[in-house]
């Protein structure tokens, strides 16, 4: 139940970030659902092979280089599936930050329901 609840959480947060960055466009809430679900399996299976395999130029970087492989995890969900439709490299950045901001925000939320 508690995962079926993050999906939808995270979907919400797609369709919030839908309208407020114009470089990023989902079609309807089904869609948003499709992403939240894709985004999880790619940063499941996707993103440790890419850290792995780009760790040399993420330590030179001090990390920042994780912020384009998740774009590219983000780009490559734009690519899959196809309501979904992100404008570039610096949109997929962006969305990726507001994303992690959203979802820390909403998630929290969801910790302080099960406490009461």
């Amino acid at each position: 139940m508690k995962t079926i609840l993050r999906i939808l959480l995270s979907a919400l947060a797609v369709i919030i970030l839908s309208y407020v960055l114009p470089g990023v466009g989902v079609d309807n809430f089904t869609t948003a659902i499709i992403v939240a679900l894709v985004l999880g399996i790619l940063n499941f299976l996707v993103k440790p092979i890419l850290v792995i395999l780009t760790l040399p130029i993420t330590i030179l970087t001090l990390g920042l280089f994780l912020l384009i492989i998740n774009a590219i995890i983000i780009l490559l969900a734009a690519h899959f599936i196809g309501g979904f439709q992100v404008d570039g490299v610096l949109w997929a950045i962006i969305f990726s930050l507001l994303l992690s901001l959203l979802q820390s925000i909403l998630y929290s939320l969801l910790k302080e329901d099960k406490k009461s």
